[in-house]
């Protein structure tokens, strides 16, 4: 029989859900060392919660999660809660001899950020992973090992977007990743630290300097009437409360071994609903790769004949490929839910001391430390600002 690992997942909203299809979905494809259950969901509100409990699968519900925490029969954590509770459920877990599994961007605030890597770090026998979901695209997977093979060279130019548009209409309600108490930033943390950390991850480089504006299109918005995808339902009629965080921005940034980049993200980009994109040009050639097209890479190979160079897609859907070992035939496309499946398979294999599952806290604290210097050349009208980079 294999050992059990009793997980409490903190969280009934967007990620909550992505989170509950993974747990459920992880171990029926994947052969893992230990064996997944799906024990308790705890959220604020007893009836949500409740209904989340029995919709996506788990044992029990509750709305204590201090008591969850504390829980011997408990194994893991996973944290789905919006970021103002982040450090404080995670630091407790770790406390508690509990492996955590952590939703991106770590926290809210570089000082609650650097307790829990502190944490994490104290914690020698236990896994804390922050999930940052779109490490584990095959397609992005297989861009990696292709930088890492020096198949484009000595990288010169990273450019990323994260271009999402559910906030253009300027009665789109507010909700709480509009609120900077409880999201910490806007579309900077929301999208921009996927941004941030899959261009480190794809070159092995770390951003050590910014420079950064940030925006926000509309600064006030109707209370919201009810939950639709990520914004819900407002009425224009309604009392509007301030938006306290950014809209949209963008950065040019150095990195530790001299190559540059440049960064944008927005979530009032008219037409685009989810254009999570990169590209690294090297000395012998580049990759690009946009969410919006998943399954595919385009690659450029400078040493091929003169006459027949140019970008070749590559469908990222082989065996081969980063985890499509478990799932479909040649061509057979994976989906957005596929990429929280993979993070549970590394962190369950981690757990179990078969691997190291990335990013570990210290290194999703990296990713903080370009969020804060962000905000830090924003306030200082875009000046110069050095981010420490420590690996």
């Amino acid at each position: 029989m294999t050992k059990p690992l009793r997980v409490a997942l903190i969280g009934t909203g967007f990620m909550g859900k992505a989170h509950s299809h993974a747990w459920r979905t992880a171990p029926r494809f994947f052969d893992l060392p230990l064996d997944p259950r799906m024990s308790v969901i705890v959220g604020t509100d007893p009836e949500r919660t409740a209904s989340a409990a029995a919709t996506y699968g788990w044992d029990e519900a509750s709305t204590d999660w201090r008591a969850v925490v504390e829980r011997d029969d408990i194994d893991a954590v996973d944290i789905c809660s919006p970021g103002d509770t982040h450090a404080e459920i995670a630091v407790a877990a770790l406390a508690a001899g509990k492996h955590v599994l952590c939703e991106k961007p770590l926290a809210n605030t570089l000082e609650d950020a650097a307790a829990m890597a502190s944490a994490a770090t104290a914690a020698l026998d236990l896994v804390a992973l922050c999930g940052f979901s779109y490490r584990r695209t095959p397609a992005l997977g297989l861009a990696r090992k292709l930088i890492a093979d020096g198949r484009i060279g000595q990288v010169r130019h990273v450019r990323a977007q994260y271009l999402q548009d559910w906030l253009t209409d300027p009665d789109a309600p507010a909700t709480w990743r509009l609120d900077r108490e409880r999201a910490g930033s806007g579309a900077l943390g929301d999208i921009g630290a996927h941004s941030i950390d899959t261009a480190q991850w794809l070159t092995g480089s770390l951003i050590t300097e910014v420079s950064a504006v940030l925006r926000t299109f509309v600064d006030e918005r109707p209370v919201r009437t009810g939950v639709v995808g990520l914004g819900g339902v407002g009425d224009r009629d309604a009392p509007r409360v301030p938006v306290t965080v950014d809209d949209a921005g963008a950065f040019t940034a150095r990195f530790d071994d001299g190559a540059m980049g440049v960064f944008e993200f927005s979530r009032m980009a008219t037409g685009r609903r989810n254009a999570n994109r990169v590209e690294v040009n090297g000395e012998r050639g580049a990759i690009a790769f946009d969410f919006e097209r998943m399954n595919e890479l385009e690659f450029y190979d400078a040493t091929d004949e003169e006459g027949v160079q140019g970008f070749r897609r590559v469908q990222a859907t082989e065996a081969v490929h980063p985890y499509l070992e478990a799932w479909w035939p040649v061509g057979h496309g994976l989906g957005y839910e596929h990429t929280f499946t993979h993070e549970i398979v590394d962190f369950v294999r981690a757990v179990a001391g078969e691997a190291q599952a990335e990013p570990t806290f210290p290194q999703a604290l990296q990713v903080q430390r370009v969020l804060a210097a962000v905000e830090e050349s924003d306030r200082d009208r875009g000046r110069r600002t050095t981010v420490e980079a420590t690996r």
